[in-house]
């Protein structure tokens, strides 16, 4: 097992969200913790963008990041927008460099070229689960000779890099071992730790040595991440070996959890840093809230109100008290929590988060367009804005299900609808054709479509324009009324059988 850093050794420590999305309250919980960590400490939070994932990049959202954490309060010393010495923090920006070690570790023979085709591996997959063996790289090219690759090489054929996992001779006993600072040593064989690819062949790091290679050139002495991490981190670790570099301290940290004890997922939770702020929750409520999973603020503080700041969990948190049970997200207790939050201010704060909030000048100078045209009075402007400014819209029956459609079908559209609008941009140039071709795909009208989806964002077959109206309210707010909407149905089916 190798060695950790030493205790005196400078604290630095790190996040490193993908920018996929809108940012996720997973990120703030995990960053929240560095956050702490490196306060307690005298130490340096990081913020690095792992920005290798091409086929997902959302360009909007790396600014939603920075934008959501500076909201909760939780500031970087280094990253992409501020700078820093190990610069530079965006993973694609870092190509060079990882082409550089992965060339090392070609160099020293801890790594090599895998020549196999997509059709190759998928064949060798689909026999190892025929023969119900757990799929993974038999190393076909890991026994290539000099002539062989240089052959390859000399054809143009295209590559990955692999790790070449040890031992070469088909031992079964090796295995590596890490230590977890909550956990103890845990210890993996082998058996279960594949050939992974480090470098693909567009020339783009895997996540897994961009990850090592930016933690050891950043310095990083503890890597405080989920647990569902806990499986790469022999890979890591292995890593790490071959580099000739000393290893972090590894913390892995429960995950947040549904109210069944499922991993928080948006089919549940909204898991939206941008949902949360444009539904109106204050950042310290939330930051509380994340604050209390799993154990580490000590139970009296505050005479045991389980409401404290920012600056108190710097001062009392205590990472080793940390409970490894998933710790539960549950969206009625962080309510009455924002309330709490919400009570203590004076008529003047409150009045001021409301106008920064559902009723600040921006939200307002959008939705007054959508209804000039459709009134008479200024007095009718909330007639037929109300969903705007509601938290809860649930549609009965004989407003949202069409004439001909059954509840079954329509519930089954909805969610088709749902699957759609998440991969979608949140633009009206591409929700109407998004949500025609769906339409024609499941013979569904335009007028069944679009009146089906206007009753669940409004409760009403009489709105705004529809599409302005969703580009409007956000796609966070939308996904999760949505949401809740089928969950609802559901729950209401599920009571009546």
């Amino acid at each position: 097992m190798m060695t950790s850093p030493s205790t005196e050794a400078p604290i630095r420590v790190r996040i490193a969200p993908s920018p996929t999305g809108d940012p996720h309250v997973g990120t703030a919980y995990i960053g929240l913790l560095n956050y702490i960590y490196a306060r307690q400490r005298g130490g340096q939070f990081v913020l690095r963008i792992e920005d290798t994932d091409r086929t997902r990049f959302v360009s909007t959202s790396e600014q939603m990041i920075f934008d959501s954490l500076r909201w909760l309060g939780l500031t970087w010393d280094e990253g992409p927008d501020v700078g820093g010495p190990h610069g530079p923090y965006r993973q694609s920006e870092r190509t060079e460099i990882y082409r550089q070690h992965a060339d090392l570790l070609l160099a020293n023979g801890t790594a090599y070229r895998c020549f196999c085709t997509a059709e190759e591996l998928d064949a060798v997959r689909k026999q190892q689960i025929a023969a119900k063996l757990p799929p993974r790289y038999p190393g076909t090219c890991r026994h290539l000779t000099p002539e062989q690759i240089e052959a390859n090489l000399a054809a143009n054929k295209p590559f990955v890099i692999r790790m070449a996992v040890p031992p070469h001779n088909g031992d079964t006993t090796a295995s590596t071992t890490f230590r977890d600072e909550l956990r103890g040593d845990i210890t993996f064989d082998h058996n279960n730790v594949d050939d992974q690819v480090l470098m693909k062949s567009d020339g783009f790091p895997t996540y897994h040595l961009a990850n090592v290679v930016d933690d050891h050139l950043m310095q990083i002495t503890d890597v405080i991440r989920a647990e569902e991490w806990i499986s790469s981190t022999p890979k890591h670790v292995l890593l790490y070996k071959a580099f000739g570099w000393q290893t972090p301290r590894f913390w892995h940290m429960p995950l947040l959890r549904n109210l069944d004890k499922s991993k928080i997922s948006k089919r549940k939770n909204p898991i939206s840093l941008v949902f949360y702020q444009q539904a109106g929750f204050l950042p310290q409520a939330i930051i509380n809230f994340l604050g209390l999973m799993g154990g580490g603020m000590p139970a009296d503080i505050n005479d045991g109100t389980e409401q404290f700041t920012l600056t108190e969990m710097v001062e009392h948190f205590v990472f080793t008290n940390i409970r490894l049970g998933g710790p539960v997200f549950d969206l009625t207790k962080l309510k009455w929590l924002n309330g709490e939050y919400l009570r203590r201010l004076t008529p003047e704060a409150f009045y001021a988060e409301l106008r920064r909030t559902i009723l600040s000048d921006a939200y307002l100078s959008q939705i007054a367009p959508l209804v000039q045209q459709r009134i008479e009075i200024l007095g009718q402007f909330g007639d037929l804005t109300g969903f705007f400014f509601r938290d809860d819209v649930m549609p009965p029956q004989e407003v949202f299900l069409p004439k001909k459609r059954t509840l079954e079908e329509t519930l089954a559209f909805a969610a088709d609808q749902l699957t759609l609008l998440e991969g979608t941009d949140w633009t009206t140039e591409a929700l109407e054709p998004a949500l025609k071709k769906l339409g024609e795909e499941k013979s569904w009208s335009v007028k069944e479509n679009f009146m089906l989806l206007r009753a669940i964002i409004t409760g009403s077959t009489m709105s705004p324009p529809l599409l302005e109206s969703l580009v409007v309210f956000g796609k966070a707010r939308s996904l999760d009324r949505i949401r809740r909407f089928l969950d609802t149905q559901k729950k209401q089916a599920a009571t009546k059988k």
